[in-house]
């Protein structure tokens, strides 16, 4: 499909590109690291946006009926998910959610659970707000990732909020309604808050995902953006659903004070369009990105490389299991970055269990993962 060819983000300003010598020392890597896709964003989307931009004037913006709408629709379509449109409330991007939600409903000292490996502003939200993390590691038991309910539930005795990745960043977990139900009943048994984090939800395979939010539970709120789906990061624009009046005034209170009220012009036009208009485009991305996890699963068992992918059942991030390959956490970065050249997110900034673990962004095309296959495989050869 041609939507999915390489594409050369040269003189885009790009983090993924432009970051890349200074993170791995090297010009000459292939980046696959920073969450997001080197994949064209819908045409409905390309062409929403170009037409906001002939008009020559992009001031202060609000947030119009329409985008409201259009959010609602897209969890009632996706999900079944029926939301009340006055529980959205615009934001500027997920980990600024989180931020904010620590701020308006904890104090310092207070405790936060997160679940370990766990998408790095997790844990530094709570350190820079001066809380206190409770980590609840995840099981890892026969190459699948299990969540530890008997220590979770002696962390929410004394916890006040729950950090919730769903679906899970880095292991690619989409957790079931049994296992999200369990942790509501506990949260809700031991009073403690929720915040989700479901900007992976639409990138779910062979399973349904479940958003928190339809579990029925007061005390939680989901936080979501069209970013990852249709590789609009750039634009800001994502959303917090609040059903719970007091816990929505709280966070808008924060919110507000931060000084961030308006929208971007363009992140509004390009979530209508996608939202409205890009559920053909989405299925196609699913599965472009499933055929790539398959090269490399077979490229992995083809040549014998003692690396076990885990089970991408969401995101277009695959959690890597590195321990066979070496013995220690620096032979394998150097591993990837010196001999494969390949710029991975290393797996000890997830926090406990992460070590020895890399993790590789697949939301590329086929021929960019075919060459980093290429050279990894190589570059095992070389070196074994």
């Amino acid at each position: 499909m041609n939507q999915f060819l390489e594409i050369n983000r040269t003189d885009t300003y790009s983090v993924k590109y432009e970051e890349a010598k200074k993170i791995f020392g090297s010009s000459d890597v292939i980046p696959m690291w920073v969450a997001d896709m080197d994949i064209a964003s819908p045409t409905e989307v390309i062409k929403a946006i170009q037409k906001r931009a002939l008009h020559p004037i992009y001031g202060y913006t609000i947030y119009p009926k329409e985008y409201f709408r259009s959010i609602a629709l897209w969890m009632k379509k996706r999900y079944d998910l029926t939301i009340q449109e006055s529980w959205i409330v615009p934001a500027n991007g997920v980990v600024t959610s989180i931020n904010f939600a620590i701020e308006a409903y904890t104090n310092l000292d207070d405790k936060i659970i997160v679940q370990t490996p766990i998408y790095p502003p997790f844990i530094s939200s709570v350190k820079n707000h001066r809380r206190k993390l409770l980590e609840n590691k995840l099981l890892y038991i026969n190459g699948k990732y299990h969540i530890d309910f008997e220590d979770f539930e002696k962390k929410a005795k004394e916890a006040k909020l729950f950090l919730l990745s769903s679906p899970h960043n880095p292991t690619g977990r989409a957790w079931s309604e049994e296992e999200l139900i369990n942790l509501m009943e506990i949260c809700k048994k031991y009073g403690v808050l929720v915040v989700s984090d479901e900007i992976h939800a639409d990138l779910v395979y062979n399973v349904s995902n479940i958003s928190f939010a339809g579990l029925g539970y007061d005390g939680c709120l989901v936080l979501n953006a069209p970013s990852k789906t249709f590789n609009i990061a750039g634009l800001k624009t994502s959303y917090a659903i609040i059903p719970n009046r007091k816990l929505r005034f709280a966070y808008e209170a924060v919110q507000r004070n931060s000084g961030i009220e308006s929208g971007n012009p363009f992140g509004i036009e390009a979530l209508m369009a996608a939202y409205n208009q890009g559920d053909l485009w989405l299925e196609e991305l699913k599965s472009h990105l499933s055929r790539n996890i398959d090269l490399i699963k077979d490229s992995l068992k083809t040549n014998q490389i003692p690396i076990k992918p885990i089970e991408a059942e969401a995101t277009f991030l695959m959690w890597l299991d590195c321990k066979k390959l070496y013995n220690t956490h620096k032979q394998i970065t150097d591993f990837f970055y010196k001999e494969a050249k390949l710029g991975l997110s290393d797996g000890k900034l997830f926090g406990n269990g992460g070590e020895r673990f890399m993790r590789l962004n697949f939301g590329t095309s086929s021929m960019i993962i075919s060459k980093a296959l290429k050279q990894l495989n190589e570059a095992y050869i070389r070196t074994r």
